[in-house]
């Protein structure tokens, strides 16, 4: 198999990295102004991100429960929310540099393939503004008025699994990876980066 016959991919995280902020948080505080809930939701929700935090909870507990905000408002309601609120994020908040490597490395034949714990129900919009090969995002069915996880929530091994699966048996590699935190992901690219928070990006070494 010549190395031509190859995919060659550029794995871009998200929340902290791609994007400035985090789109759990923000999205969270838009959906809240466009429907006037009460500072008890809130307070819920933000108990919620203490004990994901803590570790309380496993991650897909995390993300059912943080949530629960979405509950009652039908998928097409979430996606046009998401595209409001993407509309107004893109491409200000965004991390400018990596925004131009994307532009590079398409020039160059690399796929680009965004993986990210959110949502797929209000990130998949972004990818109407965002041009990228392909994305994947914590998958979720809206059952009874609520939204639940379809699987586990997209992080850690799982970006892995899912960049296997998307590819089956053609051949690919990670040439560069980039994340706000260290993960399996970064272990598996030719060239790994961490994303600080003021947006810098330093190599990481595993």
């Amino acid at each position: 198999m010549s190395q031509q016959d190859e995919n060659r991919v550029a794995v871009f995280d998200i929340n902290g990295t791609l994007y400035r902020k985090s789109s759990k948080e923000e999205f969270f505080k838009f959906v809240c102004f466009k429907n006037g809930y009460k500072l008890l939701d809130i307070y819920h929700v933000i108990i919620y991100k203490l004990l994901g935090k803590a570790r309380v909870i496993n991650q897909t507990q995390f993300k059912e429960n943080f949530f629960n905000y979405l509950n009652k408002l039908e998928p097409d309601t979430v996606e046009q929310y998401a595209r409001e609120y993407w509309s107004i994020e893109y491409p200000r908040y965004f991390n400018q540099e990596l925004l131009k490597r994307c532009d590079e490395l398409k020039r160059d034949g690399v796929k680009i393939i965004c993986i990210t714990g959110g949502l797929d129900v209000y990130v998949k919009p972004l990818f109407e503004l965002f041009e990228a090969d392909d994305f994947y995002g914590t998958n979720t069915i809206y059952k009874n008025g609520t939204y639940l996880i379809e699987g586990v929530a997209c992080k850690g091994e799982e970006k892995l699994r899912r960049l296997n699966l998307h590819f089956g048996q053609a051949p690919y590699r990670i040439v560069e990876a980039y994340s706000d935190e260290e993960e399996p992901i970064l272990d598996e690219a030719e060239k790994a980066f961490l994303v600080k928070s003021d947006g810098s990006i330093h190599p990481y070494h595993g």
